[in-house]
């Protein structure tokens, strides 16, 4: 169960090695108590348990532990955070979500993905307050607005860089693109291509997909892979 001191940076619950709990505290005004409720509904939690815990976070972690672990220091959110987004997506398609309530919880989280690109980078251009950054998620998104300000504190705190939440967007559209080439065309299954990638650690997704494809590359390589959009 998270503090309530954390709980006004990180309004939502977190995986990985701990699952970390957002939810009421007797410190709260009742107000806030059902806001964090709403925002952390079954629904919207139905969405994302499997990325902070498995097949998301908590499972790239373990394999990262013991696959290729000098590859540590060259993680980045392009692969760490991609990785859990491309299950939603994934999960998604495959009809994880029965309910109308469940596909809407999936489609909030999708609308915060982008969202969230949109509001940091225009607070690193100067081009939006934190104030603003606050009443676009609650106006755009549906965001409660106490979770709002948690969101906005999280992302402007330090802990983040200013593409981070760009690449979170990217890393997950990256391993998406690359599941549609490799096994939605019958080249790999999906564990044999789920492995791998676990398998290979941190690195550039293009790299993992140069090593799936069996591509050469020479020293002075140069990054040209289409991923979003008709496959290349």
């Amino acid at each position: 169960m998270m503090s309530p001191q954390r709980q006004l940076v990180n309004p939502f619950f977190t995986g990985g090695e701990v699952l970390s709990v957002s939810y009421p505290t007797n410190t709260m005004t009742q107000e806030q108590k059902l806001m964090s409720l709403r925002g952390n509904n079954r629904h919207f939690s139905h969405a994302t348990a499997f990325h902070e815990v498995i097949p998301g976070h908590h499972l790239q972690g373990f394999m990262a532990s013991r696959y290729r672990s000098y590859r540590a220091p060259f993680g980045t959110a392009f692969f760490t955070e991609g990785w859990a987004l491309y299950w939603e997506f994934l999960m998604y398609d495959s009809g994880f979500h029965k309910t109308p309530e469940d596909r809407v919880g999936a489609l909030f989280w999708r609308m915060h993905r982008c969202a969230r690109i949109i509001f940091s980078l225009s607070f690193h251009m100067e081009k939006m307050t934190p104030q603003e950054c606050v009443d676009y998620l609650v106006n755009k998104v549906g965001f409660e607005r106490e979770n709002a300000i948690g969101e906005v504190r999280r992302s402007f705190d330090g802990s983040y860089g200013p593409l981070y939440q760009a690449a979170y967007m990217l890393g997950g559209l990256q391993i998406y693109s690359l599941h549609k080439e490799l096994v939605d065309s019958g080249k790999m299954t999906n564990r044999s291509f789920h492995d791998a990638l676990l398998k290979e650690n941190r690195i550039p997704i293009e790299l993992m997909r140069a090593i799936l494809t069996k591509q050469k590359l020479t020293r002075d390589y140069i990054s040209n892979w289409k991923f979003y959009g008709p496959i290349q």
